[in-house]
């Protein structure tokens, strides 16, 4: 079993789609993330979503069932509370953040000061394709990553090597 994080998934968010990442539509967006998804992710895999499953729509919830893994969602702004009924039908739990495994895991990224000695770094997105030009952060965002879910192994490494930016996690080849 492995582990992954991702964020800003922004399911069916056509104005993000078409203007801002470049799909011609939304559903080439919205299967490219679960085509992508799915060649790294397997079914008994955990997954962190950092926010924003969709942008305030959640008629786009069931195309999480199409996803492998189990997933956990640290809620973004566009995670609407009042739709949290339906998005816990389709993930394992949705939670405020998350400390795992000496990383804070956050939509948001945090203050710095709330990084101590006992904390590696924040993993985050909303963000999309900017990023924090300091070693305590990353940005797990899609936008960065080839809109494929990152494998927790890869960040510890990039941590372990001192964060040197850009990061980006590279896709698989389908013979992998």
């Amino acid at each position: 079993m492995s582990t992954f994080i991702t964020s800003d998934l922004h399911l069916g968010h056509k104005s993000l789609a078409v203007n801002y990442r470049g799909f011609s539509t939304i559903e080439e967006h919205d299967l490219m993330i679960i085509k992508n998804w799915n060649k790294v992710v397997h079914k008994h895999d955990k997954i962190f979503v950092l926010g924003d499953i969709t942008m305030e729509n959640h008629k786009y919830y069931p195309l999480l069932d199409k996803l492998n893994g189990y997933i956990t969602v640290v809620g973004g702004n566009h995670d609407l509370e009042k739709d949290m009924p339906y998005l816990n039908n389709y993930v394992e739990k949705v939670v405020g953040c998350i400390d795992y495994k000496k990383f804070i895991l956050t939509h948001i990224p945090i203050h710095p000061s709330q990084i101590s000695h006992e904390i590696i770094g924040n993993i985050h997105g909303h963000m999309h394709k900017r990023r924090i030009l300091d070693s305590r952060y990353f940005n797990a965002c899609l936008d960065l990553n080839n809109y494929t879910p990152i494998d927790f192994e890869y960040i510890k490494e990039v941590f372990k090597n001192g964060n040197p930016l850009p990061s980006v996690w590279e896709i698989p080849s389908e013979d992998q």
